[in-house]
């Protein structure tokens, strides 16, 4: 019984307790009645108080208080935050973060302080935070390791000056670049390390590579270069072709990186069965088989088999198929080493062109787009039409960049066709000087607008005064007039020659004329023109030669001339594909002096080799033909040299006073040129290209005759090299060339260099 009594006591002693501590902590909790902040200087209170989870009236739980401190620290304004409790009061003290008064860069001779600022988060009048200087930090590192330089040393110091401010310096110990010593393969049979070396972009250090970074590691072109060697033995038929890993090592100096692949490349693999799977409606699968480019048993070619994709693709889309889905299911017999491939061909309807939107262009009309397009709504859909008219748009050069793309319509048979331009500048205030082999030092200067009102008209207006010409020129076309695809334009021109080096007689030539111009086809188009000028042979020397001398005093021309153009080049501005044929006529003598006929047709042939390697074959003959009484004089001739055949002067080649040496022109001419445009190991953004050339031609006849004209029709021939560079200052290009095939009387030009600038 006795026991009972004090277990009953014990239960009440404890319960007692527990209420009495809960009413205690209850009491302890209590309500805050007041926030006070201690130790601000930049930053209010009233701000301070706003980042904190805890008001006045709520309850003062721990948890409250820890939140609000996780939520003051979480600004980054404070380097130190307490939160105590007076009674109801919560009293918070906090260290503020410095200000940052100035950032500067020193040992950094490399990579400039302005490039290495854009880099970094932190700037000026920024609160400092630790954190963010130690990813500023991470962030120079890998700026430089970028760069090639992987032994850099980046020290970040603070300089604490009043007012809680600090100067941030990062001192920099810059080295040398980190290039690639070797590069190794491992488990290559098939193919020797210096066949896959000239497959990825990295390459080891040479002497030659200064100018550019191909030596240099960069994690990003490793990546690129296992894809790049994952393609080439898939090229070569090995399907199981695999990388097992791709190392680069770093040296102890810090100075070179030694990179290794690891290879498993596997069986390779024959063509086995080839078809066409096609769901599309009534439709012949075997309108592609011309697209299939192998057969069986040929060396599997990955490559080949995405050109047989893409070729079908476009083929699909030029039968209305915008959205039409091509993909090659590629089946492997190990057992046989072959390789079934079968194009499945998705269902889709064939699709109409909805709605054309053109957008991003602020000045130029929507009109002067459209009407480069080959697609307008209603039109079956073409992905052929669809591709040259956006290169129509482009060769207006009104634009920096230039999208055109097929999106789905409002219907699985409609599609709607978006231009997204971004405009440029076509207006042109320009001042330019520079030097040619030719003219000798020039300047010019020229005021044009190549999209007058954003209409797509052209003016201009010209000025150029060089050491053997001086030309003033004022033109003005429309590209489409009456609304039509039908050219217009007017020509006002003043030109003086100084030819007394060549022909010891000067030149002035003062006209004008009405050009007329529309197509024929997609790719014809028909050219009219009409000339009036009057022609002067002036400052004739006493010993030139007499049929020079014959011919000085002025002669009035009225012409009517024409020309007929095919033209299936990839671009007009900067070719690589295509071909450009023309006919000239010219007829003389609707009034004026001179009467003839005169006729030249010719055709350049661009054909890509491989990337940024083009080869441009070139062709022109030409002949003029005087009627009636009248003679060609010399005004009219054809002369042959200098730029049209490198390798001899200007008018180099051709009929000849052998006592003078005068050249005299000729009435029949013919020239050709085979160049092969490449790459010489720059990178391509510095617009420089190697050029090797061989020119070739001949000129004769003309209506005089005597024993002192020297008039042979002997081809002429040169060959040589050439660089070019797209600089900044405008294009620049010099060549190089010997003739190997001339007459005696025939003058010679080896070096030929043009500079121009614009500024």
């Amino acid at each position: 019984m006795q026991n009972i009594r004090k277990a009953v006591f014990l239960c009440l002693a404890l319960a007692v307790a527990v209420g009495f501590s809960f009413i205690q902590s209850a009491s302890a909790q209590g309500v805050v009645r007041e926030i006070r902040v201690d130790g601000s200087e930049r930053v209010e209170p009233a701000t301070v108080m706003s980042y904190m989870d805890l008001k006045v009236g709520d309850p003062m739980t721990r948890e409250a208080l820890d939140a609000s401190l996780k939520s003051l620290f979480a600004t980054g304004l404070f380097a130190d935050v307490t939160l105590s409790q007076e009674g109801d009061t919560v009293v918070v003290n906090v260290i503020e973060n410095p200000v940052i008064n100035e950032i500067a860069f020193e040992g950094n001779d490399k990579i400039k302080d302005d490039e290495l600022l854009a880099e970094i988060q932190l700037r000026p009048r920024q609160v400092f935070t630790r954190t963010k200087v130690q990813s500023d930090v991470s962030r120079l590192y890998q700026v430089y390791r970028q760069n090639g330089r992987f032994s850099v040393n980046i020290e970040p110091k603070v300089i604490r000056l009043d007012q809680n401010r600090v100067n941030l310096v990062f001192e920099i110990e810059e080295t040398g670049v980190t290039t690639i010593k070797t590069i190794s393969f491992v488990g290559n049979e098939r193919f020797d390390d210096d066949r896959l070396r000239s497959e990825i972009s990295t390459k080891e250090t040479a002497w030659y590579r200064f100018l550019t970074s191909d030596d240099r590691y960069d994690p990003d072109r490793l990546a690129y270069d296992q894809e790049q060697l994952r393609r080439f033995y898939l090229s070569q038929g090995y399907a199981d072709f695999r990388i097992l890993s791709a190392v680069a090592e770093l040296s102890k100096e810090r100075e070179n990186f030694f990179i290794t692949f690891t290879l498993e490349e596997g069986e390779r693999y024959k063509v086995g069965k080839v078809g066409v799977d096609s769901k599309l409606r009534n439709f012949d699968a075997n309108v592609l088989n011309d697209q299939i480019t192998f057969k069986q048993g040929d060396w599997y070619d990955a490559d080949r088999v995405q050109e047989v994709v893409d070729g079908m693709t476009n083929e699909l889309g030029d039968l209305q198929y915008a959205f039409v889905t091509v993909r090659p299911d590629i089946h492997r017999n190990r057992e046989s080493k072959t390789v079934d491939i079968s194009f499945q061909i998705n269902e889709t309807p064939r699709v109409f062109v909805e709605r054309v939107n053109v957008t991003g262009n602020v000045r130029t009309q929507d009109k002067v787009l459209r009407r480069e397009m080959l697609l307008v709504e209603g039109d079956p859909f073409n992905k052929s039409k669809l591709a040259r008219s956006e290169q129509n748009i482009r060769d207006l050069d009104y634009f920096e960049s230039v999208n055109v793309e097929a999106k789905p319509g409002s219907a699985p048979d409609k599609t709607v066709v978006d231009i997204d331009v971004a405009e440029k500048s076509t207006g042109e205030l320009s001042v330019g000087a520079g030097f040619s082999t030719s003219d000798g030092p020039l300047a010019d200067f020229r005021i044009r607008e190549r999209n007058l009102l954003g209409k797509g008209q052209d003016l201009l207006f010209s000025t150029t005064i060089a050491g053997k010409r001086t030309e003033f020129d004022v033109s003005f076309t429309e590209p489409h007039f009456l609304d039509r695809d039908l050219s217009a334009g007017v020509d006002i021109f003043h030109i003086t020659r100084d030819l007394q080096d060549e022909s010891s007689f000067d030149q002035r030539r003062t006209g004008g004329g009405l050009r007329f111009g529309y197509p024929l086809s997609e790719r014809w188009r028909q050219n009219w023109k009409y000339r009036l000028e009057n022609n002067e042979i002036t400052d004739v020397q006493t010993d030139a030669s007499r049929f020079i001398r014959d011919q000085e005093g002025q002669r009035v021309t009225s012409a009517v001339g024409q020309r007929v153009e095919y033209d299936s080049r990839d671009s007009q501005m900067f070719p690589t594909e295509g071909l450009l044929g023309w006919l000239d006529t010219e007829v003389a003598g609707l009034g004026g002096d001179a009467q003839y006929v005169s006729a030249k047709t010719g055709a350049s042939y661009f054909y890509p080799l491989a990337d940024r390697v083009v080869v441009n074959a070139l062709g022109e003959i030409g002949a003029i033909q005087g009627y009636g009484d009248s003679d060609v004089e010399i005004n009219e001739r054809y002369f042959i040299g200098g730029s049209s055949l490198r390798g001899f002067a200007k008018a180099g080649i051709g009929p000849r006073d052998a006592t003078t040496d005068d050249a005299l022109g000729g009435n029949v001419f013919y020239r050709g040129s085979l160049e092969t445009s490449f790459p010489i190991g720059l990178p391509e953004e510095m617009g420089i290209l190697g050029h090797g050339f061989t020119d070739f031609g001949s000129l004769w006849d003309i209506d005089e005759t005597g024993a002192d004209i020297l008039d042979e029709s002997s081809i002429r021939a040169s060959a040589g090299l050439g660089l070019s560079w797209r600089s900044p200052f405008g294009p620049i290009r010099a060549d190089v060339a010997l003739p190997y095939l001339k007459e005696d009387f025939d003058e010679k030009e080896v070096f030929r260099f043009n500079f121009g600038t614009r500024f």
